[in-house]
This record gives C-alpha cells, sequence and structure tokens, in this order.
C-alpha cells in the first residue's frame, strides 16, 4: 500500500526542510539551508503518493543527510 503524502510531509519537516509560500493549486515547496533548489509535491495530504514522488523526497533527504 503505497504512503499518504502527509507522511512524506512529515519526512521532508524531520529533515528540516521547512514549507515556503509560492505553490500554485494543490502543490507544495519545501527548501533546506544545505540543499541548493526546492522540493515541489503536488496533491492533498490525504492522497496516496505515487513511486515517483517517493523517490525523489527520499533522494532530497539523502542529500542533506549528514
Amino acid at each position: 500500500m503505497p504512503r499518504k503524502l502527509r507522511h512524506l510531509i512529515a519526512d521532508l519537516h524531520a529533515a528540516g526542510f521547512r514549507e515556503i509560500v509560492g505553490g500554485k493549486g494543490s502543490h507544495r515547496k519545501f527548501v533546506h539551508a544545505t540543499r541548493v533548489g526546492a522540493v515541489i509535491l503536488s496533491g492533498q495530504p490525504g492522497d496516496d503518493a505515487k513511486p515517483y514522488q517517493e523517490k525523489q523526497i527520499r533522494a532530497a533527504i539523502a542529500e542533506v543527510a549528514p
């Protein structure tokens, strides 16, 4: 069973990402102090995460991990 977007958002917050203003519609932008660029997630928090979204979040968290 796929994870929910709310779990991916919680993972991002736990890794030190913060949400910034600028997403359109159901899109959310997250930035990290040590990472260049933003991570963008689309969908409502209760939606199932798509495989590419889970992969994107894992890669972003791995990039900022010590």
